[in-house]
């Protein structure tokens, strides 16, 4: 999918500043993601962000598997912090997630 949109534009620049060396599959997904009409009021970057640390905590990180264990949803994104920023510093990415993050 080629980006036909400024917004397209936009979540295209924010990804590859964020994310410069994530395989092309997991930024494809990303970019989906991203740009889901629920996030349409967001900046480009922010959606950006909220995407990928949605995208890396379902797929890459134990964090389902800590639900259907039990643990409830701010326990089992606290115990995948380390998980999640593994992946990010994999992906050379330009932010990583703070415990204090709400999201």
């Amino acid at each position: 999918m080629r980006p036909s949109t400024n917004r397209q534009r936009a979540i295209g620049k924010a990804l590859t500043a964020l994310l410069p060396m994530a395989p092309y599959a997991d930024i494809e997904k990303i970019r989906e993601m991203a740009s889901e009409r629920d996030r349409r009021e967001l900046p480009p970057s922010i959606a950006v962000w909220i995407a990928t640390i949605t995208y890396v905590r379902h797929e890459h990180s134990s964090y389902d598997a800590l639900l259907e264990d039990g643990y409830d949803r701010d326990a089992a994104r606290f115990f995948v912090v380390d998980e999640i920023n593994e992946t990010l510093t994999r992906w050379r990415a330009t932010r990583l997630l703070d415990v204090e993050d709400g999201e």
